[in-house]
């Protein structure tokens, strides 16, 4: 393996702004478990086609899996986030660029992080009236809609790798 550069990143305001977001989201995904738990039914919608209706039920203690992998993502990105001389990166890292490519690779993995707690927190924000009988459904939208908010940014940040050599 090649020795890259270890420089220390600064985060920008934009970078707290958006590692913030991520915390709060991640709270607010936790405060509505704990505030809606109480009131599911026994059986519960665990998992949803791509048409986003629910086609496999189970117990209502399966619906804190969404928080607890929600939680584990988050503080696993964070704590890989500080070392992005491991990533991998499309192009060749040298001391000129290392800084602009950690940087880009680091605000995608900070996106990626909040991203992923939004979308798990949709899914349980939606299975709640799911479960309760009041919607059977998380949307035909909801499937697209989330490869967008992933691979969208993801090819942006790729893209911006290689004009940032």
């Amino acid at each position: 393996m090649e020795k890259r550069p270890r420089i220390k990143l600064i985060p920008t305001l934009g970078d707290k702004i958006l590692e913030l977001m991520g915390c709060l989201s991640l709270f607010a995904l936790w405060y509505l478990m704990a505030v809606n738990y109480d009131k599911l039914p026994e059986t519960i919608p665990v998992h949803y086609n791509t048409s986003g209706k629910a086609d496999n039920f189970g117990g209502k203690e399966t619906i804190l899996a969404l928080p607890v992998i929600a939680t584990i993502l988050f503080v696993g990105m964070t704590i890989v986030n500080r070392f992005p001389h491991l990533f991998n990166y499309p192009v060749k890292i040298t001391k000129e660029n290392a800084f602009r490519q950690y940087a880009n690779a680091s605000r995608m993995m900070r996106y990626l992080k909040f991203i992923s707690v939004v979308i798990l927190g949709v899914i349980s924000f939606k299975t709640i009236p799911n479960a309760a009988g009041t919607s059977d459904e998380l949307g035909e939208w909801f499937f697209p809609l989330t490869m967008g908010f992933i691979f969208i940014p993801v090819i942006y940040y790729v893209l911006k790798a290689f004009r940032e050599v």
